[in-house]
C-alpha cells in the first residue's frame, strides 16, 4: 500500500492526495454511479478539495464531459500534468477514461482499456459500471458479461457486483441465470435499483405482470434519490406490466402522470431522461390504439421534443421523438432532426457508420410510420426484421420489443398476413403470455379467412383474465 500523501480510496487502492475531503467526494461518486444517485455532480467537489488529484481530476472530466463539454479540458489537463506522480491505478484510470472521452474513439479499444484496468483493479467496480455502459451502447452484452465475470471472484459478496452481473446475463437470453444472480444481489442489498430492475425484467419475460408490479411498487418507496432515468425508467417497467398486464389504462396512465411526467418538476431533474421514459411508453399505448385515453400529452410531450437542445444525446431518444414528432404534425421539425442524423451518421468513422447503418434505417421507418405511411416504413426495415438486431441505436431487449410490434402492424397493415403469422409465432417462442401478440395472431388469422382465430381469441381472453382484474 502507498503511503505519505497517497490515500486509499473505497476500494482500497492508493490515490496521490493530501486531502481526506477530496477522497471522501470521489468515494460519494461511487456510491451514486452504482446506486444511479442524482447526485453524481459529487464527484465536482473532489478537484475543489486537490486541484493535484488526478483520480479527482479524470472522473470529474468524464462527468462533465456529457452535459458541458467545455468545462472538461481544464479538468484534463489538471490529471495530465499531475500524472507523474500518481499511482499505478490512478494512471490506469486516467488512461482509460481519457480514451473513453476523447473524439472519434474506437469502441472496442476503449473497452480492452478498461478490460486491462479491472485485470489489475479487479475491485474497481465504478469502472466496470462505466464499461458495462459502453458495452451497452455498443449492444456487445458478450463483452459486458466478459468484463463482470472477469472480476467477479474478487467482488463475490459486495453490493452492485450481481445486479451488474443479472443484467447482461438477461441481454443474452439466460433468463435462469440471471434470475439467480438478481436474487443473489437483493439478499445484498434489496435497495439496489438495478438488481430490483433486473427483477422485474424476468418477471415480465415470464409474463408474470401483476407479481412484477407488486414487487416494483414495493421497492419504489427506495426510489426517492434516483437520477431521472432510474426512477422514470423502474416506474416505466411498472406502466408497461399494466399494460401487457391488460389492466386498467387508467392505471397506466397514472403512473404516466404521477411517476414519469412529473418528475419534470424536480429542480434537479434530467428532462431528456424523463422524455425517453416517457415517449417509449406513448408509442406503446399508441400501438394498442389506446392512445385516446391519454388525451393531449402525446402532443404536450412532442411539443417538448421540438427543442433542439434535446436531440442528437442518445440515437434511442431520436428514433422516437422521430415517431412522436410525425406522429403529431411535427413533420418539417422531424425532417430536420432525421436530416441530422444522417450528416451525423456520415461523419463517422467507416467502422461506426457500418454498425449505425441500422440504427438510421429504423429511425426513417419510425418517421414514416408515424406520418401514417406504413408501406414506406415497411420498405425500409429488412424482411427479416428482428428488433434485437437494432439495439446498437442503446435499447435493452425490453425496450427494442416495442419495434418488433411495430414491425409486424406493419405487415398487418400492408396485408402481409402470413408474413405477420410468422413474426407473431417467432415473438410467443419467447413470451408465450404476452396477450397483445395473441391479439395480433388473432387478427393475422383473421384477415386470412381462418377459424383458427376463434380458438386463438379465446386463448386471449383466457390469458387475459389471469392478469389484473
Amino acid at each position: 500500500m502507498e503511503n505519505g500523501s497517497f490515500k486509499v480510496d473505497k476500494w482500497g487502492y492508493g490515490v496521490k492526495t493530501h486531502s481526506d475531503s477530496c477522497i471522501a467526494a470521489i468515494n460519494s461518486y461511487y456510491d451514486q454511479v452504482l446506486g444511479y444517485g442524482r447526485e453524481r455532480s459529487v464527484i465536482m467537489e473532489a478537484p475543489k478539495h486537490d486541484p493535484c488529484c488526478v483520480l479527482g481530476n479524470i472522473l470529474a472530466a468524464h462527468y462533465i464531459s456529457s452535459s458541458d463539454p467545455s468545462r472538461a479540458p481544464p479538468l484534463l489537463e489538471a490529471a495530465k500534468s499531475n500524472l507523474e506522480n500518481a499511482s499505478l491505478y490512478e494512471k490506469s484510470v486516467f488512461e482509460a477514461v481519457n480514451y473513453l472521452i476523447s473524439p472519434n474513439r474506437d469502441d472496442d479499444l476503449a473497452v480492452e482499456l478498461h478490460s486491462q484496468l479491472l485485470r489489475d483493479f479487479p475491485k474497481d467496480l465504478a469502472s466496470l459500471k462505466r464499461a458495462q455502459v459502453l458495452c451497452f451502447y455498443m449492444a456487445r452484452a458478450d463483452l459486458s458479461l466478459e468484463l463482470v465475470e472477469k472480476v467477479l471472484p474478487a467482488n463475490e459478496e459486495e453490493n452492485y457486483i450481481y445486479g451488474m452481473l443479472a443484467f447482461p446475463l438477461l441481454e443474452l437470453g439466460r433468463y435462469a441465470d440471471a434470475e439467480k444472480a438478481a436474487k443473489k444481489g437483493f439478499e445484498i442489498n434489496s435497495a439496489d435499483p438495478w438488481t430490483q430492475h433486473a427483477l422485474c425484467h424476468i418477471y415480465q419475460y415470464q409474463c408474470c405482470f401483476k407479481e412484477a408490479v407488486q414487487f416494483m411498487e414495493k421497492c419504489s418507496s427506495s426510489w426517492g434519490s434516483l437520477s431521472s432515468f432510474m426512477y422514470t425508467h423502474n416506474w416505466w417497467h411498472v406502466a408497461l406490466c399494466y399494460l401487457e398486464g391488460h389492466s386498467s389504462l387508467e392505471r397506466v396512465r397514472e403512473v404516466y402522470d404521477l411517476h414519469i411526467w412529473k418528475e419534470l418538476e424536480r429542480s434537479d431533474s434530467t428532462p431528456a431522461e424523463v422524455y425517453l421514459n416517457a415517449v417509449a411508453l406513448l408509442l406503446r399505448v399508441h400501438i394498442r390504439d389506446a392512445i385516446d385515453v391519454f388525451e393531449d400529452r402525446l402532443k404536450i410531450l412532442a411539443n417538448r421534443l421540438t427543442d433542439k437542445s434535446f436531440w442528437y444525446l442518445e440515437w434511442h431518444l431520436d428514433v422516437l421523438t422521430l415517431w412522436a414528432l410525425a406522429c403529431t404534425g411535427e413533420v418539417s421539425k422531424a425532417e430536420d432532426l432525421l436530416e441530422g442524423l444522417k450528416a451525423r451518421l456520415s461523419k463517422m468513422s467507416k467502422k461506426k457508420r457500418g454498425l449505425m447503418q441500422r440504427g438510421l434505417q429504423l429511425a426513417e421507418a419510425l418517421f414514416q410510420y408515424g406520418k401514417g405511411d406504413d408501406k414506406a416504413a415497411l420498405e425500409l426495415l429488412e424482411p427479416e426484421f428482428d428488433a434485437v438486431n437494432y439495439k446498437i441505436i442503446g435499447a435493452s431487449d425490453e425496450q427494442a420489443d416495442v419495434f418488433n410490434e411495430v414491425w409486424i402492424i406493419l405487415l398487418l397493415n400492408n396485408g402481409h398476413a402470413t408474413r405477420a403469422i410468422e413474426a407473431i409465432e417467432k415473438q410467443l417462442k419467447k413470451r408465450e403470455g404476452a396477450v397483445f401478440l395473441w391479439r395480433l395472431l388473432e387478427r393475422a388469422h383473421t384477415m386470412l379467412g381462418r377459424k383458427e382465430a376463434t380458438s386463438i381469441g379465446e386463448k386471449a381472453r383466457a390469458l387475459q383474465n389471469t392478469y389484473f382484474s
